[in-house]
């Protein structure tokens, strides 16, 4: 059975420690451990995603393949960690209020992670000064906001209206994602980027921090 196939029934399975198993192996034939996540696990992820919205699976099967690549992840990013430690940047993540939809924001933080980034996951429905609190508490270089509900995406804003309140703005970069999200949507609430996927958000990151570092 292909790599792709087995993960994929690991995933469905809720069977990590096979998926953690058959990606050792893979890593050990030589495949590019960049490749697991980004031609594997990402489009089934994708795949179950849109299985659930068409109540094909249902949220036991998703919360059962998340622990999965949480899984293939932790292997991933062992894999890829740098022999000096050198963090990317510190980030904090998380869905905002209102929202529990978290695939697609599992899928950036992992991406995110084995591309050399601190991140700090907060998870789902993420209220906006438990953002900000982690931020300042971890000393954050950029803050994510992930929503797949347009009436979550208020939420957003929330978190610009308050680091402007408490005059630490400046203190963080903020990008947004997610379904409904645009670029004229991150632009009207003063965010300071979007991106429409996982990968354009890992070249946003690398961005911001390449600028910051050079600033």
């Amino acid at each position: 059975m292909a790599f792709y196939e087995e993960l994929q029934e690991s995933m469905l399975d809720g069977d990590d420690e096979r998926a953690v198993e058959i990606t050792e192996a893979a890593l050990a034939d030589g495949m590019d451990p960049m490749d697991v996540i980004q031609k594997n696990m990402v489009p089934i992820l994708d795949d179950i995603g849109e299985q659930f919205s068409r109540l094909e699976l249902f949220l036991p099967d998703l919360i059962m393949a998340a622990d999965v690549a949480t899984a293939v992840k932790d292997v991933i990013a062992a894999k890829l960690t740098k022999a000096d430690g050198e963090s990317a940047g510190k980030i904090v993540i998380g869905t905002v209020q209102g929202d529990v939809h978290d695939i697609g924001k599992n899928i950036v933080a992992t991406l995110l992670e084995v591309n050399g980034f601190e991140v700090h996951d907060l998870g789902n429905d993420v209220k906006p000064f438990d953002f900000i609190n982690e931020a300042r508490e971890v000393g954050a270089d950029l803050i994510c906001l992930s929503s797949l509900l347009t009436t979550s995406m208020p939420y957003m804003e929330d978190v610009l209206k308050s680091l402007n309140g408490l005059g630490i703005r400046d203190q963080f970069k903020v990008i947004v994602g997610g379904g409904p999200v645009s670029a004229e949507w991150a632009a009207s609430i003063g965010a300071d980027g979007y991106s429409e996927d996982a990968n354009e958000a890992v070249e946003l990151c690398r961005k911001i921090m390449s600028e910051k570092k050079g600033a």
